[in-house]
C-alpha cells in the first residue's frame, strides 16, 4: 500500500479517507450479521477514529445510524451506534479472500485499491495477535496483557463462523479473540468480569490473557483474548444431540446448575453490593438506586422496580406482536405477584444472558462463556445488578427452546432437565431457585416475552416455541 494513501488528519464522511470509503460501507454495513442497523438505511456514516495498525490495515470507528434528527431548541440529536472495523487496502486480493471483499475505491485517497475485512486475512489476524503479545500503543488503540500466560508464535489464525454480535478468531487452538463490533463507552463486561472471576480463583471461567482498548473518541474496550478449549461443545449442541439419540440429559443439567451456582457465587465476592466496580460507575447500582439488600432499599423495593420494567415491556412487545394481547391480562398477574412475593437473593452482577449456547463442557466439566450480556442494551445497564434468578430463568428456558427443536416435541425431557438444574443449583447455591415460584415465574415470563418479540422479528417460523411458553405461563400460572 502506497505511504502516501492515508492522511493523518480524521476525515469526515466526505473527505478524508472516508471519501473512499463512505459508499462501500454503506452497502457493506448492513449486510453484516453483527450491524444492528438492519431495518434501515445508513444515511449517516462518521468516522470517529482511524489508526494505520500496521502497513495495510486500518482500524476505524465509525458512527453509523440513520440521518440527525431536529430537536428542539435548535439542536440536532443522532441515532445508531458506534462500530469497530479492521480493514485490509491492497492494490489485488487473493480469490481465497472473496468472502472478505467490501470493494474497490474509487473516490478519494484509497481510490483504486481493494477494500476488505482484515479479520477475514490470515496474515492481518496473525499481526493483529502479535501486537496483542508486546503490549504498548498505536495511536489511540492500547494493547495490554496478563504477564504471566506468554502467548506463543505461529499459531494458525481462522475465523469461527457461528458468531453474530461480534468477531471471533481462534488461534491454533489454544486461545480464542472476540473482536466487538458494537463500541459503547466503558469497560466490557467480558473483560471485566472473567478477569474478577480469575482473581477469586473460579475455575469455570476463562481468563483473559490479552486485551485491547481505544482512549479516543473515548475508553472503550476493544477485544479480549481468551484460553479456547478445543475439544468443548456448546450446551445447545450437546442438548440436540442428546434429544436425538433419545437420551436423558439430567445428569448434565444437574452439574450444569451446580456450575452456575458457582459462577453466581463468585460473581457475588468479586462485586460485592455496593462496592465501587473497577474501571466504571458503583456495580451494585441499577438506574441511580442504591443495590437491593442495602439499608433503606429492601428487596421488596427492588421487585416493584423491576415488576414495572417488566410490565412496560410486555405493553411494548404486546402492541408489535399481536397475538400475545389475548395474553397479556394473565401475565400481568405474574408481575404483579412480585410485589408481594418473597423477594428472594439479593441483586448480585450476574451474566445477564445464559442460556445453553454461552456454556461449553470440556471433559466432565461444564464453563461458562461470553459475559458480555445483550449488546442491543446500554453498557451501564449490562454492568448493573440483577436478582440471580434472571440467569437461571434463562437457562431453563433454554432447556424448552432444545426440547421443541424435534418432533414429537419432548416437553416432559425439557421438564426433567428444568428440576435437575434448579437441584444441581441449589446443591451449591444453598437456595432452591423453585422454592422461589413467584420470583421465577416473573422471569421466566419476562423471558418468553423478550423471545416472543424477537422470534417475531427475526425468525417467525420459530415463533411457535415462545408462544407455547407464554401460553403456560398465563394459563396454569408456570
Amino acid at each position: 500500500m502506497p505511504k502516501t494513501a492515508i492522511p493523518s488528519p480524521i476525515g469526515t464522511a466526505v473527505t478524508g479517507p472516508m471519501a473512499s470509503l463512505a459508499g462501500l460501507l454503506r452497502d457493506w454495513l448492513p449486510r453484516q450479521r453483527w450491524f444492528a442497523g438492519k431495518d434501515r438505511p445508513v444515511t449517516d456514516l462518521a468516522l470517529l477514529s482511524l489508526t494505520e495498525l500496521f502497513p495495510g490495515c486500518l482500524h476505524l470507528l465509525v458512527h453509523a445510524g440513520p440521518a440527525a434528527v431536529p430537536a428542539p431548541g435548535g439542536t440536532t440529536t443522532a441515532s445508531g451506534d458506534c462500530y469497530q472495523l479492521l480493514l485490509g487496502v491492497r492494490q489485488h486480493l487473493s480469490p481465497r479472500l472473496g468472502r472478505a471483499l467490501i470493494g474497490r475505491a474509487e473516490t478519494g485517497p484509497l481510490a483504486g485499491l481493494t477494500v476488505f475485512d482484515a479479520l477475514q486475512d490470515p496474515r492481518s489476524a496473525q499481526l493483529l495477535l502479535d501486537r496483542l503479545r508486546h503490549p504498548g500503543a498505536a495511536g489511540p488503540l492500547r494493547f495490554e496483557a496478563d504477564p504471566s500466560v506468554p502467548v506463543p508464535t505461529g499459531l494458525v489464525p481462522r475465523v469461527l463462523d457461528a458468531e453474530q454480535s461480534n468477531s471471533s478468531l481462534v488461534y491454533g487452538d489454544a486461545f480464542i479473540l472476540k473482536v466487538f463490533r458494537r463500541i459503547q463507552p466503558g469497560v466490557n463486561p467480558d473483560l471485566e468480569v472473567p478477569g474478577a472471576l480469575a482473581g477469586q480463583g473460579c475455575g469455570r471461567v476463562p481468563a483473559p490473557v490479552a486485551w485491547f482498548r481505544t482512549t479516543h473518541p473515548h475508553q472503550a474496550t476493544l477485544g479480549v483474548l481468551q484460553p479456547f478449549l478445543p475439544n468443548a461443545s456448546d450446551g445447545w449442541a450437546l442438548a440436540l444431540a442428546a434429544l436425538a439419540r433419545g437420551e436423558d440429559f439430567t445428569a448434565e443439567a444437574h452439574e450444569l446448575g451446580r456450575a452456575t451456582a458457582d459462577v453466581h457465587l463468585a460473581l457475588a465476592a468479586a462485586f460485592p453490593a455496593g462496592a465501587a466496580a473497577p474501571g466504571g460507575p458503583t456495580a451494585g447500582r441499577q438506574n441511580g438506586s442504591t443495590p437491593a439488600g442495602v439499608p433503606g432499599d429492601p428487596g421488596t423495593a427492588q421487585n416493584s422496580r423491576t415488576a414495572a420494567a417488566m410490565t412496560e415491556r410486555l405493553a411494548s412487545a404486546a402492541h408489535c406482536v399481536p397475538a400475545l394481547q389475548p395474553f397479556v391480562p394473565h401475565l400481568r398477574t405474574a408481575f404483579a405477584a412480585l410485589e408481594t412475593c418473597d423477594p428472594g437473593p439479593p441483586a448480585q452482577r450476574i451474566h445477564g444472558d445464559l442460556h445453553l449456547g454461552q456454556v461449553l463442557r470440556a471433559g466432565r466439566e461444564w464453563f461458562v462463556i461470553d459475559f458480555e450480556g445483550e449488546p442491543s442494551r446500554p453498557l451501564a445497564e449490562r454492568r448493573s445488578t440483577h436478582s440471580p434468578v434472571r440467569d437461571i430463568a434463562g437457562m431453563l428456558r433454554s432447556f424448552d427452546y432444545a426440547a421443541r427443536q424435534r418432533r414429537p416435541w419432548r416437553p416432559e425431557w425439557a421438564r426433567r432437565c428444568r428440576e435437575a438444574f434448579c437441584a444441581g443449583y441449589a446443591a451449591r447455591a444453598g437456595w432452591d431457585p423453585r422454592k422461589k415460584h413467584g420470583l421465577l415465574r416473573a422471569y421466566e415470563t419476562d423471558r418468553a416475552v423478550y423471545e416472543v418479540l424477537y422470534e417475531a422479528r427475526h425468525r417467525p417460523d420459530w415463533l411457535p416455541v415462545p408462544m407455547a411458553a407464554i401460553e403456560r405461563l398465563a394459563v396454569r400460572g408456570g
